[in-house]
């Protein structure tokens, strides 16, 4: 792709995003989310390759869909309610609570409708794989987070649940890094909707935080361009200090004190309790489990085997690298080492 068709697409992809995000009528906000979706179309779908070609084609079904359901939405709040500000959503009726809830977690790729997410992450390159789990999330969640008086919040917690459930247990026999990664996102997105209702900010700390764990999981293994289990058995040998980070980043990713990524499961596990939802708390915290896991089973692959060699020689040639990515150094800090910053986050409201 050439570089001033990939800065428009870019532009355009941010800005409907925007448009998305600061927008409060139903009208425009629906326009941003077509916007962001036509314009991702093509960066799916730029490798001249059948699986990418497949992972574009579902994805566009997915969200069309999708888009499909919160434009009969939208119509249908407009004509009992009049009002077509995102504030001012019928609560009482169930069929419109229903559809948008089903709209958005469709194309936030929450469960039940999850199973588009692992396939077209897997078929995309990682640098899109991670545009498509990061930044096409914000849209989503920002619709959320202004109309969340309005939603059910009985199905919410249902769905968030199962999202929780499904990003464990569907990634426990993968070997394929994009995949590990997509149903990490599954099981995140789920503990960002169990606190929605409670408390939107930590909600935002959530995103926040997975947002940068992903990123920083993502251009690490472009760094050597990593996709399967296998193959990160030989990073040792040649990036010993990435192997590091990569070892400290996923136990943040898994939750586990003292790294930054314990801090919205403390902080979500707590709220949870505080509005006696202990029962709610104790089976997403034991699903959690599942998540941690595959990030040890990673963690093992990558640092604690060696890989069989024909030689005495352990460490191969330290060449110099192709790619460097100045953001990697202080994502990794922040991805690993803000829990300190915990008692100004815990007296979010």
């Amino acid at each position: 792709m050439k570089p001033l068709t990939l800065m428009m697409i870019m532009t355009t992809i941010f800005t409907g995003t925007m448009l998305t995000m600061i927008s409060s009528h139903w009208l425009l906000i629906w326009i941003g989310l077509e916007i962001n979706m036509l314009s991702v179309i093509p960066i799916l779908a730029k490798n001249p390759k059948p699986r990418s070609t497949e992972a574009a084609t579902k994805y566009f079904l997915t969200q069309a869909t999708a888009s499909m359901l919160l434009m009969f939405t939208i119509v249908f709040n407009a004509m009992y309610s009049g009002q077509w500000t995102i504030t001012n959503m019928d609560s009482n009726n169930m069929l419109i609570s229903f559809t948008m809830i089903v709209a958005l977690t469709m194309k936030l790729g929450m469960t039940p409708f999850h199973f588009w997410v692992p396939e077209v992450t897997q078929g995309v390159s990682l640098m899109t794989g991670m545009l498509l789990l990061t930044w096409q999330k914000l849209a989503p969640i920002s619709i959320m987070i202004q109309m969340f008086p309005s939603i059910n919040h009985n199905i919410l917690m249902l769905i968030a649940l199962l999202s929780v459930l499904a990003g464990g247990w569907g990634g426990l026999n993968q070997t394929q890094l994009r995949k590990i990664l997509a149903y990490s996102s599954i099981a995140h997105m789920g503990w960002m909707m169990s606190i929605l209702m409670f408390c939107p900010s930590m909600t935002m700390l959530n995103l926040f935080i997975y947002l940068m764990l992903t990123i920083t999981m993502f251009m690490m293994l472009n760094m050597n361009m990593n996709t399967t289990t296998l193959t990160l058995s030989n990073l040792w040998s040649k990036l010993p200090t990435i192997t590091m980070m990569f070892l400290v980043s996923l136990l943040s990713l898994g939750g586990l004190p003292p790294l930054t990524g314990f801090l919205p499961k403390w902080l979500i596990i707590q709220e949870l309790t505080k509005n006696n939802n202990v029962i709610l708390a104790t089976v997403m915290a034991i699903m959690a489990l599942l998540n941690l896991y595959f990030y040890t089973r990673l963690i093992y692959s990558t640092s604690l085997t060696l890989f069989p060699t024909p030689n005495n020689i352990k460490m191969k040639w330290q060449f110099k690298l192709k790619k460097r990515s100045l953001l990697l150094s202080p994502l990794i800090i922040l991805s690993t080492l803000s829990l300190p910053l915990s008692p100004m986050f815990s007296t979010l409201n």
